[in-house]
């Protein structure tokens, strides 16, 4: 069945970096479009970032530009994001999620059709 376990989430201070790593299993990854989308407490979820199937083509947020970046390896089956410069604004559960052969970009998880469990990222001093 598909899964996607998401890892590498943690409590880093203002400014500092992280990377996230989304591992997928029981599909065929190199054929789908990937995501990150966040919900931090009480808010709505937000979508971050996606990833074309062969990953050469980005789209982030304009909240994380210049700061996000995602990345994937297709013989790894494995999503990545690198985290830089990041703030307390940032914090939230980060997801991975799969979308078709195109581009979502949507807010809602109930609109990808599978989404990890979460990986909490949490920044503050």
């Amino acid at each position: 069945q598909v899964q996607l376990v998401e890892s590498g989430g943690g409590l880093v201070q203002p400014g500092g970096s992280l990377r996230l790593s989304c591992a997928a299993s029981g599909f065929t990854f190199s054929r789908y479009y990937m995501n990150w989308v966040r919900q931090a407490p009480g808010k709505e979820p937000e979508w971050v970032s996606a990833i074309n199937d062969a990953g050469g083509l980005r789209k982030y947020a304009e909240s994380v530009v210049g700061r996000f970046s995602i990345s994937r390896d297709n013989t790894k089956n494995t999503l990545y994001l690198q985290m830089n410069s990041l703030k307390s604004e940032d914090t939230a559960l980060y997801y991975c999620a799969r979308s078709g052969s195109s581009w979502s970009l949507r807010n809602r998880l109930s609109d990808y059709d599978y989404r990890g469990q979460g990986t909490q990222v949490t920044v503050s001093s």
